[in-house]
C-alpha cells in the first residue's frame, strides 16, 4: 500500500475510533438509523403502495395481477366521471377542510376569550375554573362525540336510540344538530380549547406589561390597548394555535366517526377507513398521502410565519405589574357563566356516562329500569357471540384492557426512554448536523396525521418483507412508540438545555461514565419534565382510537377500539362504561405521577405539542 494511501487510511480510521469514543454520537447514530427505518421506509413503501394493484376489488376492476404498475387509484379518485369522486373524495375533503376551520375557529374564540379573562382580569375563582377547563383536554378525544350522542339521539333518527334530552323532556332535536357537520365541529372546538387556552394563556402572563402600562397612563381605552397592543402581541400564539387545531380536526376519526355514521358523513379519515374495508387499498392509501401532505404543509406554513416570534412581538421578558381589568359588576355574572359552561362540557359529560351504564333500557329513566349488569352482570350478550358479562366481569373486555394497560407501558418505555436518550445526546451535540437531523427524525411524526400515520404501518405490514409484522402486538408497540416519540424527545431537550453544562463536566473530570451522570445527575435535577416524557405516551396510548383501528385485529383488540365497535353495534350502554373506565385511569395516573414525581398531563402540555385527537 502506498504511503500517502496508508497514512490517509490511518487518518480516516482515527476520525472514526475518535468519533465513536463519544456515546452521544454513538447514540445519535443509533437512533439516526432506527429512526429513519422506523418512518422513511413506511413512507416509501405507501408511495409505492398507492401505483400498484392490490388483490380483491382492484384486481377484478383492472384486470391486471397483483403488484402491476397502475394508474388507476388514481383516475377513479379524482377523475371519475360519475359520482365517484365526489363521493369518496372531493366531499370529505371539503367536510374535513369544515370541521378543521369551524373546530379551529370555535376552539380559539373559546380558549382564547377564557386565557383572556383569567390572565387580564380580577376574574373570580379562577383557580376552579383553570381545573375545570384543563378537563376535557385530558379525556379522550372522542368522550365528548359520545356525550353528545347520548344527550340528544333520539327515537326518530340515526338508530333510533333515545337520548337523555328526549327521555326526560320529550324533545327531539333536528338531525343537523344530532349528526354531522354542526356537531363535529362543535366537540372538535370544545375538545381544543383548553389547548387555545395553554398557548395563548401563556403568553398573555409572560408579555411584557410595559406597552399596556404606559398606553394606560396615556389615557388610551382598554378597548384601544387589545386592539393595538394586545392582540398584535399574542397574534403569532393565535396562529400557530389555530394552524395545529386546524391540522388535528382534518384529520381526526372519532369525532366524525361517532357524529356522522348515522347519515353517511364522513371526512377524510372516515372514507379512508371505509375505502380500507371496502378493498380499495390504493384509493385509500391516496388519501392517507393527501393527509400527511396537508399535515406537513400546514405545520411548515406554521414554522415559516410563526417561527420567529421576535418578528412578531418586542417582549423580552416578564416586566411590570399587570394592571387588570376590572369587571366591576360584570364579575360575578361571568364568573357563574364560565363555571356554568365549562362544567357542562367536562363534569356532566361523565355524570352522563355513568346514567347511561346504569340504564337498561336507553332513554327510560325510572327506578325499574335501573340496573348494574353492564358492570358487573353475567347475563349480557354484547358485540359477538361467546361474549357475556359487564366490563368488570367480562374476561374479553378485560383482556382487552390488561392488553391495552400493556401496550401503554411499552409505549411509554419505548417513546420516554428513546427520546430521553436522543435529547441527552442531541444536546451533547447541538449544532451538528448529526444532532439536527436526528432532531428532525424524531419530530417527523408528529407531522403526519395520526390515523394516516398507522395507514403507513399497514401498508408496510402488507408487504412480504414485513409481513411478520401483521396483526402483531409488536406492530402497535412500535407504532405507538414511534408516534409518541416527538412529545418525549422535545421534552427531553428542552429539560438538558436548561441544565448547565459545568455541573455535569464537574462529573467528566473526576471519570463519572456517561450512563451515571445521566441517572445520578441530569435526570434528578430535571425528573418532573423526564417523568412527563413517559407519562404522555402512556395517557396518550390509553386513549388511543384512532392509531390503532387499522391495525387491531380479532385476536388483538384493544380496549378502545372495542369501544368503537360496541358504539357501532348499538351497545352503547358498554361503550359509554368503557369511556368513564378509561378516564379513571386516565386521571388515578395523572393524580399519582403528580404525587409521586411531580410530572402531569397539564406540565407535558405546556410544551405546546397536543397530544392527540388528531
Amino acid at each position: 500500500m502506498p504511503t500517502k494511501l496508508k497514512n490517509r487510511t490511518e487518518k480516516t480510521w482515527n476520525h472514526v475510533v475518535t468519533f465513536f469514543s463519544k456515546p452521544a454520537n454513538v447514540m445519535l447514530v443509533i437512533f439516526g438509523i432506527a429512526l429513519t427505518v422506523l418512518t422513511l421506509i413506511p413512507l416509501i413503501s405507501i408511495l409505492r403502495e398507492m401505483f400498484i394493484v392490490h388483490v380483491g376489488i382492484e384486481k377484478t376492476m383492472t384486470g391486471l395481477k397483483k403488484g402491476d404498475f397502475t394508474l388507476y387509484h388514481w383516475k377513479k379518485l379524482f377523475f371519475d366521471t360519475g359520482e365517484w369522486s365526489k363521493v369518496t373524495f372531493w366531499e370529505p375533503f371539503m367536510n374535513s377542510f369544515m370541521v378543521g376551520l369551524g373546530g379551529a375557529t370555535l376552539g380559539i374564540a373559546i380558549g382564547g376569550t377564557v386565557a383572556w379573562l383569567l390572565a387580564r382580569s380580577n376574574l373570580k375563582c379562577k383557580n376552579i375554573i383553570t381545573s375545570l377547563f384543563m378537563f376535557p383536554y385530558m379525556m379522550p378525544a372522542w368522550t365528548l362525540a359520545l356525550f353528545w350522542l347520548n344527550l340528544f339521539q333520539n327515537s326518530q333518527l340515526g338508530g333510533g336510540n333515545v337520548g337523555i334530552i328526549e327521555g326526560l323532556f320529550g324533545i327531539c332535536m333536528p338531525e343537523w344538530f344530532v349528526y354531522g357537520l354542526f356537531p363535529t365541529i362543535i366537540v372538535t372546538g370544545l375538545h381544543f380549547a383548553p389547548f387555545a387556552y395553554i398557548l395563548i394563556g401563556g403568553i398573555l402572563q409572560n408579555m411584557d406589561a410595559t406597552l399596556e402600562e404606559s398606553a394606560t397612563i396615556l389615557k388610551a381605552s382598554r378597548w384601544k390597548i387589545l386592539r393595538k397592543i394586545t392582540l398584535p402581541i399574542v397574534m403569532p400564539a393565535v396562529l400557530s394555535t389555530f394552524l395545529l387545531i386546524f391540522s388535528s380536526g382534518f384529520a381526526s376519526y372519532t369525532a366524525p366517526v361517532f357524529l356522522g355514521g348515522a347519515v353517511k358523513f364522513y371526512t377524510l379519515a372516515s372514507k379512508m377507513k371505509s375505502l380500507l374495508n371496502a378493498g380499495y387499498s390504493g384509493q385509500a392509501y391516496i388519501i392517507a398521502s393527501v393527509m400527511i401532505a396537508a399535515g406537513i404543509f400546514i405545520l411548515w406554513i406554521n414554522q415559516k410565519y410563526t417561527g420567529n416570534r421576535r418578528s412578531f412581538t418586542t417582549v423580552t421578558g416578564k416586566s411590570g405589574q399587570i394592571s387588570l381589568v376590572d369587571l366591576k359588576k360584570a364579575n360575578w355574572p361571568i364568573t357563574i357563566f364560565l363555571l356554568v359552561f365549562i362544567i357542562a362540557f367536562s363534569i356532566v359529560p361523565l355524570i352522563v356516562f355513568g346514567l347511561q351504564t346504569i340504564t337498561m333500557v336507553p332513554g327510560r329513566y325510572t327506578l325499574d329500569n335501573l340496573t348494574l349488569d353492564f358492570w358487573i352482570g353475567r347475563d349480557l350478550d354484547a358485540y359477538m357471540n361467546g361474549m357475556v358479562g359487564g366490563v368488570l366481569v367480562n374476561e374479553t373486555i378485560l383482556a382487552a384492557l390488561g392488553r391495552l394497560i400493556l401496550l401503554s407501558i411499552c409505549c411509554s418505555l419505548f417513546a420516554g426512554t428513546g427520546g430521553l436518550l436522543i435529547g441527552y445526546a442531541a444536546v451533547k451535540r447541538r449544532g451538528t448536523k448529526l444532532a439536527r437531523a436526528v432532531e428532525s427524525l424524531a419530530f417527523f411524526p408528529y407531522l403526519i396525521p395520526t390515523i394516516a400515520f398507522a395507514t403507513l404501518y399497514l401498508s408496510a405490514a402488507s408487504t412480504e418483507t414485513f409481513s411478520f409484522l401483521y396483526n402483531s402486538f409488536m406492530l402497535l408497540v412500535i407504532v405507538g412508540g414511534v408516534k409518541c416519540m416527538p412529545m418525549a424527545s422535545r421534552g427531553s431537550i428542552n429539560s438538558m438545555l436548561q441544565i448547565s453544562a459545568e455541573i455535569e463536566e464537574a462529573a467528566i473530570i473526576v471519570g463519572v461514565p456517561w450512563w451515571k451522570r445521566l441517572t445520578h445527575i441530569l435526570i434528578p435535577i430535571q425528573k418532573t419534565s423526564i417523568m412527563s416524557g413517559y407519562l404522555l405516551p402512556f395517557v396518550s396510548c390509553m386513549r388511543e382510537v384512532d392509531l390503532y383501528t387499522l391495525l387491531v385485529s380479532n385476536s388483538n383488540y384493544l380496549l378502545t377500539t372495542m369501544l368503537l365497535a360496541f358504539n357501532q353495534t348499538g351497545y352503547e350502554q358498554y361503550a359509554s362504561a368503557i369511556t368513564l373506565l378509561i378516564i379513571v385511569i386516565v386521571l388515578v395516573v395523572n393524580a399519582l405521577s403528580s404525587k409521586l414525581t411531580g410530572a402531569s398531563i397539564a406540565k407535558g402540555v405546556d410544551s405546546g405539542t397536543p397530544l392527540g385527537g388528531r
